[in-house]
């Protein structure tokens, strides 16, 4: 029987494509396992994916707008425009959220999903402009809204600027509603600061992917603020929805399909769509 030292060799030996291993449940399994979803096999939790894969696993067809828009040239900073085009490369899009009109069962939505790997996911000016122009074009076209959240919160970068596309980006929300139109929300891993306490948090209807985290501030600061140790999974999409912020908790797998019915239920009682 081999020793642990051997077993670690052995382990080391394999390449890093070959096996993963679930944050969530920690088990490891062989990367084929997790399928087209990125999913682990044994909790369902949702490992973060680029916001192009997302749109293609979800809708049966998507045509991005405002695809040239990026970080505004009035920020000089070259460690930040360093991450910005690392990020560009990494993602193939040119800002932390993909915006268009996509398809599901012939049912034309307006679509916005934040990409995790782009400076994680966080809301600049451009992030904010975009998502605001989805919704304005959605207003004005008349259709119902499905937007995935994945932000580590606004981008410091941008100081005041980020924060400010809190309240643009709710004010279109607002209008888009004032018409009568449909928003749905799917919360991905993480959905954290200035998104959760904006437009992440202002659907119609809410959804989430099994054991996303969901929160506002950090573990960090709230244990110095409140001097005691939350729960161990007090941020987990499970936990919210216990507390109502939540409507339901939905696999990846099944997602397509939910977000199909409730489309569907929706253009027929407000007499928009096909």
């Amino acid at each position: 029987m081999p020793s642990h030292e051997e077993l670690v060799k052995r382990m080391d030996a394999i390449p890093d494509h070959i096996l993963r291993e679930c944050p969530i449940c920690h088990s490891t399994f062989f990367s084929l396992r997790a399928g087209t979803s990125k999913t682990c096999p044994n909790c369902g939790y949702g490992f973060r994916i680029t916001a192009k894969r997302r749109a293609k696993i979800t809708f049966d067809s998507f045509e991005e707008i405002d695809k040239q828009m990026t970080v505004p040239e009035q920020y000089k900073d070259e460690k930040y425009l360093a991450k910005v085009k690392k990020a560009k490369k990494v993602t193939g899009i040119n800002e932390s959220v993909l915006t268009g009109i996509g398809t599901l069962d012939k049912q034309q939505v307006g679509v916005g999903i934040m990409d995790p790997f782009f400076v994680m996911g966080s809301l600049g000016s451009a992030t904010g402009e975009k998502i605001t122009r989805m919704f304005e074009e959605a207003t004005r076209k008349k259709l119902p809204v499905i937007m995935f959240t994945a932000s580590g919160g606004a981008r410091m970068q941008e100081g005041i600027h980020s924060l400010m596309q809190m309240a643009k980006v709710s004010g279109a929300v607002e209008a888009h509603s004032q018409a009568g139109l449909f928003y749905a929300v799917v919360l991905c891993d993480p959905t954290t600061g200035g998104v959760t306490a904006s437009f992440a948090m202002q659907g119609d209807v809410i959804l989430a992917e099994p054991h996303a985290l969901v929160g506002f501030a950090g573990r960090r600061v709230i244990e110095q603020t409140i001097m005691q140790k939350p729960p161990k999974d007090f941020q987990s999409a499970e936990t919210v929805m216990e507390h109502g912020f939540i409507d339901a908790i939905v696999p990846r797998k099944e997602m397509k399909q939910t977000l199909k019915q409730l489309i569907s239920l929706h253009t027929k009682e407000q007499g928009y769509g096909r």
